[in-house]
């Protein structure tokens, strides 16, 4: 009888403006066995989020309490927030045999890759700089002022995507969700992952 698959920890990284969360609910729709890890923030929401669905929204004294009880596989400062992976419920639908994507910044992947060795890390890219200026343009969210803060985060966040296994580019939402599931899909065959499969034929 074949050992019940252990799910796969896969890290979505790109700008904000790139697109993320939009290709992650469109390869959920496409992937019943793709669950979003919802992240705990203490940025304000925005319009239309929903608290425990979009994020997890604590007040910095509530996130630093956590952090005080190592309840976070990972957690970092992004433009003045906090922002962190909550280690419990990852744990437990992974044991359960789900794919589980954090979406989550540059700093935040470099430290999953430390402690989770097997991770999988894809990098979202918008396909120009000006097709990314737009999109936070469009947004109608932010200042002038915080626009050039997260242009110029962009750029250097681009530069580490060679740190990554894959990196995809979000030209069409359909295109870059299909790409992520082929790539979840791919590594699910990696002969290095599928050793206890092997030994059953022996």
């Amino acid at each position: 009888m074949m050992n019940k698959r252990r799910g796969l920890l896969v890290v979505f990284s790109g700008p904000s403006g790139s697109g993320k969360g939009t290709v992650l609910k469109e390869a959920m729709k496409k992937c019943e066995n793709l669950q979003l890890s919802v992240s705990v923030t203490t940025r304000a929401p925005r319009e239309g989020e929903v608290d425990g669905v979009d994020y997890i929204f604590y007040s910095q004294e509530q996130f630093k309490e956590l952090v005080s009880q190592n309840g976070f596989l990972e957690w970092a400062c992004f433009c003045e927030n906090y922002y962190g992976t909550p280690r419990a419920r990852i744990e437990a639908l992974l044991s359960e045999g789900k794919d589980v994507v954090l979406e989550i910044e540059v700093q935040g992947a470099m430290k999953i890759r430390e402690k989770c060795p097997d991770a999988v890390l894809i990098f979202n890219l918008p396909p120009s700089m000006e097709e990314l200026k737009n999109r936070l343009e469009g947004r109608n969210t932010d200042a002038p002022e915080v626009i050039a803060k997260r242009l110029e985060t962009a750029v250097w966040e681009i530069s580490q995507a060679k740190k990554y296994d894959y990196v995809l580019v979000n030209d069409t939402v359909d295109n870059a969700a299909n790409t992520l599931l082929a790539v979840i899909e791919g590594e699910k065959c990696n002969i290095n992952r599928n050793e206890k499969l092997l030994a059953e034929y022996k």
